[in-house]
């Protein structure tokens, strides 16, 4: 392998190493609300629920999931919130739920 191939070669692996990394960043990276709950973002809600944006949207226009903006224009969910959504959907149950 030449040089330059090489070369090429560390771009892509250390382009993909920084994309990992911001993942990660990412995903360990807690927002705490006002109440110590776990705030979520659109990308995280949409990671955890498996859909897109614009159904995240749908939700919100719905208001079918409680959602909160910042100064900065972003939305937010707060965790607990989420979970009793999920829980409407029949897409988790209960903590406490041992009918099994």
């Amino acid at each position: 392998m030449d040089n330059k191939s090489f070369e090429d070669w560390m771009k892509i692996l250390l382009g993909r190493f920084d994309k990992i990394d911001k993942t990660l960043d990412r995903m360990n990276k807690l927002k705490e609300c006002f109440d110590g709950d776990a705030l979520l973002d659109n990308y995280d809600l949409c990671k955890l629920l498996g859909v897109t944006k614009r159904t995240i949207a749908r939700y919100r226009q719905k208001k079918l999931i409680p959602y909160y903006t910042y100064d900065n224009g972003r939305v937010y969910y707060k965790a607990s919130e989420v979970e009793e959504f999920m829980i409407k959907k029949g897409k988790i149950r209960k903590k406490d739920d041992t009918s099994e």
